[in-house]
């Protein structure tokens, strides 16, 4: 349960890869992680968006960061989680590859966020319409996008 008041949240996790040793995946951890919650990181300013603004069936949508899932883990993820009714949830996926995010210039890495953050509102405006939630989704996306993520 979302105890705090935040309707954004921020998760990532490491795909399981038999090829990376210990270091280097810390080393994959700790490059993708500031760009998460470090100084400059998304998770803030996500932070600054209430859920109490928005409606009460939503309390937490969780952006979900795959990063550089296996192509086994690729298979068993979805576009969108369905929504968890008894903790007024859902869960987001974002895949982070070296395609779409490393091999790209910081302003490139903060731009993929962003893009996808928004985009995947658009999904969670579809489960939200099919659910009948009492979401304000048309205001939490003009919201987040006054919102600067990149910086």
């Amino acid at each position: 349960m979302n105890d705090d008041k935040n309707i954004l949240g921020c998760f990532f996790k490491v795909g399981f890869d038999p090829n990376l040793n210990e270091q280097d995946f810390t080393n994959l951890a700790n490059t993708f992680r500031p760009y998460v919650w470090g100084e400059k990181g998304i998770c803030d300013t996500l932070k600054k968006l209430k859920h109490e603004d928005y409606g009460k069936d939503l309390k937490l949508a969780l952006f979900q960061f795959n990063v550089k899932p296996t192509p086994l883990e690729l298979q068993r993820l979805k576009d969108i989680e369905p929504y968890r009714a008894k903790e007024k949830s859902i869960g987001i996926p974002i895949i982070v590859t070296d395609e779409n995010f490393f091999n790209k210039s910081e302003e490139g890495r903060y731009s993929f966020l962003k893009q996808s953050v928004v985009q995947k509102l658009d999904l969670l405006a579809e489960v939200v319409k099919k659910k009948k939630l009492d979401t304000k989704m048309d205001l939490l996306k003009s919201d987040l996008q006054k919102l600067s993520i990149e910086r």
